[in-house]
């Protein structure tokens, strides 16, 4: 299980989120969940849906992006900043090798 939370998560706006992956081998089964306390007497919803369907459906809905559709997201001199830190990362890395 994956427990989803934090700044950086594309969960944000939720304060835990628990995901898992099953294969069931048989349309009947049973699934022990262990959840955190705090979900204990709320309201918990559990999704059940095949995942090549939503790669298929996400994909056909999302346009699909090209390089220069980005071009002018970032300003010359962010993108220069950007540059110089991925050289000196790099640079730090070939030193540390």
């Amino acid at each position: 299980m994956l427990l989803l939370s934090g700044k950086n998560s594309i969960y944000n706006n939720l304060k835990n989120m628990i995901q898992t992956v099953v294969t069931p081998e048989k349309a009947d089964f049973d699934m022990a969940v262990s959840l955190p306390a705090e979900y204990v007497g709320k309201e918990v919803h559990v999704l059940f849906y095949i995942d090549e369907e939503v790669k298929k459906t996400t994909a056909s809905i999302l346009p699909q992006k090209k390089p220069s559709d980005f071009f002018g997201t970032l300003s010359l001199e962010d993108g220069e900043k950007m540059q110089a830190h991925i050289t000196q990362s790099r640079n730090e890395w070939e030193r540390n090798s």
